[in-house]
């Protein structure tokens, strides 16, 4: 059992590390504290996982997984049985996704449709943030998302940027710019938010994974093409963990590698 194109990866609060995987047409669950592996193919009785892309942990040790594909959300217990399935014909193409534990709503990038939406988790859709364009609050093929505090971070890979929206969907701020240098951003696609606040932004075409501050404000880069430890191959998405950890899906080196943050000192 082997991954083939992790895409999305989270970390649960109970230390499980979870991993969508697009080629297995599966997910992956580690469970780091009992040394154990699990691999979750089902939909559900009748159908199989086609396209996983997106997972959020939620608190009671399971995860949401958006299936690109088929255009829907499946909630898995922590055991890997599929339960509720959401969001059957209101999706184009749902790829990254967000849970808020406070307000238990799920924030979805729709990537066809250039949009995020907001749903409960009955599927019932209650804000949709952005529409097509490359003005300040408007997205271009939207793929990952993260949640921090009262901010939501959108990676609108095709306008090359990060686009920061408050919670109800009001434009913030943007940062990254498409160019040739280390720190630009050509095609991002995982962003996740540590505790401390550093943002890491997946690079996918420069194969680097980015640390801004708060401001976007590049601070460090890490990685380069290669199939070493700490250089990357298509890397996708990235979650900032427990403990400093930061976990980031090498897609094409079929791996995920994880990250220790040491300090300050950037």
């Amino acid at each position: 059992v082997v991954l083939r194109r992790p895409q999305g990866v989270a970390e649960g609060e109970d230390g499980r590390i979870w991993v969508a995987d697009v080629s297995r047409q599966a997910v992956f669950q580690f469970d780091t504290v009992a040394g154990t592996l699990q691999v979750f193919d089902r939909v559900d009785s009748a159908r199989r996982f086609v396209a996983p892309v997106g997972v959020a942990p939620l608190p009671d040790g399971g995860a949401i997984v958006s299936d690109a594909e088929l255009g829907i959300l499946v909630f898995l217990a922590a055991s890997g049985e599929p339960g509720k399935i959401i969001g059957d014909g209101l999706f184009d193409r749902p790829t990254g996704l967000a849970f808020d534990p406070a307000s238990g709503r799920i924030f979805v990038a729709d990537t066809r449709a250039d949009t995020v939406k907001v749903i409960d988790r009955e599927g019932t859709l209650l804000a949709t943030i952005g529409q097509e364009g490359d003005a300040a609050g408007q997205l271009n093929s939207p793929t990952y998302i993260a949640l921090s505090e009262d901010r939501l971070y959108v990676t609108d890979t095709l306008n090359a940027r990060i686009q920061v929206f408050d919670k109800q969907g009001r434009f913030l701020s943007s940062f990254g710019e498409r160019g040739l240098y280390v720190g630009n951003l050509t095609r991002p696609k995982g962003v996740a938010v540590s505790d401390d606040g550093l943002v890491y932004v997946v690079e996918s075409y420069y194969d680097y994974l980015l640390v801004f501050d708060h401001e976007g404000q590049l601070l460090l880069p890490i990685g380069g093409t290669g199939h070493r430890p700490g250089q990357f191959y298509l890397p996708s998405g990235v979650w900032a963990g427990q403990g400093g950890r930061v976990f980031v899906s090498d897609m094409f080196n079929g791996r995920v590698a994880v990250l220790q943050f040491l300090g300050e000192d950037l």
